[in-house]
């Protein structure tokens, strides 16, 4: 029998692909939104996180709440201003659905939230599982308060599950839109040393991850959602490259021009993280995707 769904962040990479997922299913979906959209056989409600209102009425009959919303990360540089949006974005956000969920005496049982690698900062070669501790810098900051704000649900007695995200590979959008342009323009290179591990992930696999985690009522805490087999930068430059056509040049991109240009929000490019995959795998969940070369290929068609 289908469930009743609410979606944030539902116009985003994720959010549409699993709204057309979800209702081929069988499962009634609900969305909120800052703005008045059609979006069809899909319920839109209003909210406003930063002036703390929303359509109460869209608890109405609600199962699962599937939080994606929050600012993008890479949108612009990270003055202080901007860093507190993107922590407020999340983390308001989770707050007025939880209150939302308190006033209505809402029947939500299952609260499925996003969160990123960033979690575990800058950790080398070091192997990550889920137990492993944060990191230091602004993203592992951000994500900490993001988690610890998603886990007050468990307070009300709902089941919380927070999926750590990597980078996603999706066609002409997202992270691999980035890879691509310098390589395009045959100015490839892998940035700073090359040797920062890349937890990468089909975009079908992550949506995948949200309905199996909808589905499968014993998942709980914290999952890296992440490809079995992580790669360098440098590896993934030239696999990129490859399905281009272009070259890679044999010098890399130096640490500080990047940061330069793009100033504390570098700081993502060089992350290192070396993520395990093994505890959303004794799930039972089945990746599509778990070799580089076979998601590039499925998004080039080559």
């Amino acid at each position: 029998m289908g469930k009743h769904i609410l979606i944030t962040g539902a116009t985003g990479m994720i959010g549409k692909k699993l709204i057309s997922i979800l209702l081929k299913s069988g499962h009634e979906v609900s969305v909120l939104s800052r703005k008045q959209k059609k979006i069809p056989g899909v319920k839109v409600f209003l909210w406003d996180v930063y002036h703390h209102k929303i359509d109460q009425e869209c608890m109405s009959g609600i199962d699962t709440i599937i939080h994606l919303a929050g600012e993008n990360i890479a949108a612009q540089k990270w003055s202080p201003k901007r860093k507190q949006q993107i922590i407020d974005s999340r983390v308001l956000s989770t707050e007025l659905l939880y209150q939302t969920i308190k006033e209505t005496k809402a029947t939500v049982s299952s609260f499925i939230s996003a969160s990123a690698v960033g979690y575990y900062g800058d950790s080398g070669d070091e192997i990550l599982n889920e137990e492993s501790p944060p990191g230091y810098g602004f993203m592992a900051e951000c994500c900490q308060i993001w988690e610890q704000a998603v886990d007050k649900g468990k307070q009300l007695g709902i089941r919380v599950v927070k999926l750590r995200i990597g980078v996603i590979l999706a066609a002409k959008e997202g992270a691999l839109a980035s890879f691509e342009k310098p390589i395009l323009f045959f100015a490839g290179a892998a940035l700073g040393s090359g040797k920062q591990w890349v937890p990468w992930v089909h975009v079908d696999d992550v949506v995948s991850m949200f309905v199996h985690a909808l589905t499968q009522r014993t998942l709980s805490g914290a999952y890296n959602a992440c490809a079995p087999f992580p790669v360098t930068n440098a590896t993934l430059t030239k696999a990129i490259a490859k399905k281009l056509h272009r070259p890679v040049w044999p010098f890399n991109v130096p640490e500080k021009a990047l940061k330069l240009i793009l100033g504390e929000m570098s700081d993502v490019i060089f992350l290192s993280t070396n993520t395990s995959a093994e505890k959303i795998l004794e799930t039972d969940f089945k990746f599509k995707y778990t070799q580089l070369n076979d998601a590039l290929t499925d998004i080039y068609g080559i």
